[in-house]
């Protein structure tokens, strides 16, 4: 379950001066402009995917990426990084209704419609992550059965998808090196073709 986010302050453009205006349209989406006091930074202002409805360049789209799990700015800032600059990752309460994409942890089927409720046009990928050095953990059921020793999961949707699954597992498992013990990852359903 999420932490519920504060709502972000606002505070309209025309208000800032010319130079700090300048700033902030410059920035691209994952791009900070980092505000001091003293030499002491106090706030960072984010650069965000924006729609240009005036004359000028377009701005390329972007996929949005909303995260329903409690991440630091950095591990966002380093998914985003790692995705690349066609993608814009956003905590759950910052990311508008129309997010391409919601990452969820392991939870409830209620909890994952509402969450559809909120984005329904999203693509809603559960996903279990540990990432030691960004502090983040959301371990699942999946997770927790590979470490304790299972070698794949197979998320089959039939029997004929089951055996075909199967079949390329223990195939790939074979033509592994004799004696090297690997653990496959688990491969999303979606990314394999319907059978007949």
């Amino acid at each position: 379950m999420t932490t519920p986010t504060p709502p972000a302050a606002v505070i309209d453009v025309a208000r800032l001066p010319e130079d700090v205006v300048a700033l902030i349209d410059a920035l691209g989406p994952g791009e900070s402009l980092v505000i001091t006091r003293d030499g002491v930074p106090i706030a960072a202002v984010s650069g965000a995917a924006r729609v240009d409805a005036g004359p000028g360049p377009a701005v390329h789209d972007v996929t949005v990426v909303a995260t329903a799990m409690t991440l630091s700015r950095s591990a966002r800032a380093s998914l985003s990084a790692a995705l690349g600059g066609d993608y814009i990752v956003l905590d759950l309460h910052a990311a508008p209704a129309t997010a391409d994409v919601l990452l969820v942890p392991p939870s409830s089927p209620q909890l994952i419609g509402l969450l559809r409720e909120k984005f329904p046009k999203a693509r809603v990928i559960v996903t279990e992550v540990e990432d030691n050095g960004l502090g983040v953990s959301y371990r699942g059921p999946v997770r927790r059965m590979l470490d304790a020793g299972a070698d794949d999961y197979l998320p089959s949707t039939t029997i004929r998808r089951l055996a075909r699954q199967l079949d390329h597992n223990l195939t790939r498992h074979r033509e592994l090196s004799a004696g090297a013990t690997t653990r496959v990852e688990i491969d999303s359903p979606a990314s394999e073709p319907d059978l007949p």
